[in-house]
């Protein structure tokens, strides 16, 4: 028997083999996990700013935390906190319209998110003002230049005469702004509250108050002192119908519907309008009215009034919109409660575009009032585009 012994030095050169191999697995293994951990570090910091963005974003427009980022608003915020007028000073706002600033009367112009705000609620809340022309003017007037009347025309052959025809007119109609004022009041503990959305509050409480203002005024005003409504102009019996005057058309029986064939006087209603407005023309009454001509069939027993399949939509009467205005007058004897026509030509709306906030933190302590002005009118530009329903025999 023989016995085989291994060279002492080939194990040391294994062992060295060994070590040197796990020494660099060691190594590869130590920058991997630096690796993986700034991946996955990186990854966290991404998640975050995903998380931060969708946050922000998900807050409501006029909350005091998403507002709270321009130097505009933040000055808008503090007058009306604390009535810090030196801040809005410090503002450069030269060439920024619609911008906070303090007047030079005195107030504070509402920043333009707050401003859009208040102008979409008034929108939705009167349904004259969704359907009249509206132009914002920076005057204190606003002229509309209407021209009514035909241009003369004559056929002729090539030895015919040129003679001079008739030459159309022109009208000025001269719509002047009044003022509308507001002032809702809240307490300087609710106002110090930074909580509290005072700007989203501001916004509710005036266009509530403005559009019920608003709303009686584009109707019946007066025109004193106020914007005029179609309502208070002249009317006249259509056949007779003059330039300056609404035509009317008559249901047939005092304070009602004729008995017989009551809707017919809502058909002669629609075509006492001229064809070139009847394409986008609506009905425009109150809901008791509304309630009244729901009611109103055809000779064949079927409902004249026909719900809207769209969300969103308008019900139709004879094929065209309803809108309901609340100040149009209710049912009674020679009232005026239906109103048909393209009100984009027969009304127009002019508006300054800028809403004056002023604080007053004296007048009724311990509360802050907040007198808040924007200036509006209105009146009848197209008295051919507009017809009225007249309940009398």
């Amino acid at each position: 028997m023989s016995l085989d012994f291994a060279d002492p030095r080939t194990e040391d050169h294994a062992d060295h083999d060994v070590k040197s191999a796990l020494t660099g697995f060691a190594a590869d293994f130590r920058g991997f996990r630096s690796d993986l951990e700034r991946r996955l570090s990186d990854q966290a910091h991404r998640l975050d700013a995903l998380d931060r963005k969708a946050v922000a974003a998900s807050r409501p427009h006029l909350s005091a935390a998403a507002r709270a980022e321009t130097p505009h608003v933040k000055a808008f915020a503090a007058y009306v906190r604390q009535g810090d007028e030196d801040r809005v000073r410090s503002l450069d706002l030269e060439g920024k319209s619609l911008n906070t600033a303090v007047a030079a009367e005195g107030g504070v112009l509402v920043d333009p998110q707050t401003a859009s705000r208040i102008e979409s609620v008034l929108r939705g809340a009167s349904s004259l003002r969704s359907v009249a022309r509206i132009v914002q003017v920076e005057a204190t007037a606003y002229d509309a230049l209407i021209d009514h009347t035909e241009m003369g025309a004559a056929w002729i052959t090539e030895s015919t005469a040129i003679s001079e025809t008739a030459t159309p007119n022109i009208d000025r109609i001269s719509i002047p702004l009044h003022e509308l004022s507001a002032t809702p009041k809240a307490s300087q503990r609710l106002l110090d509250d930074s909580a509290f959305d005072v700007e989203g509050w501001l916004a509710e409480r005036i266009a509530a108050r403005f559009a019920r203002a608003e709303n009686a005024a584009f109707i019946d005003g007066d025109g004193i002192d106020k914007p005029k409504g179609f309502l208070a102009h002249p009317v006249v019996a259509n056949g007779s119908w003059t330039w300056g005057a609404l035509g009317t058309v008559n249901t047939g029986a005092e304070a009602a519907f004729a008995a017989a064939d009551p809707g017919d006087a809502l058909v002669e209603l629609v075509y006492a309008l001229p064809a070139g407005y009847r394409a986008n023309a609506a009905f425009l009454m109150n809901s008791a009215t509304a309630g009244a001509v729901r009611k109103l069939k055809d000779a064949d027993g079927r409902y004249l009034w026909a719900e809207s399949l769209s969300e969103g939509q308008p019900a139709r009467l004879l094929g065209y919109p309803v809108l309901i205005a609340e100040d149009m007058p209710d049912i009674a004897a020679n009232s005026h409660s239906i109103a048909f026509g393209d009100f984009r030509a027969a009304y127009t709306i002019a508006e300054r575009p800028d809403l004056r906030v002023l604080r007053d933190p004296y007048s009724a302590k311990p509360h802050v009032l907040f007198y808040a002005t924007r200036r509006v009118g209105g009146d009848v530009t197209d008295f051919a585009a507009m017809k009225l329903l007249q309940f009398s025999a």
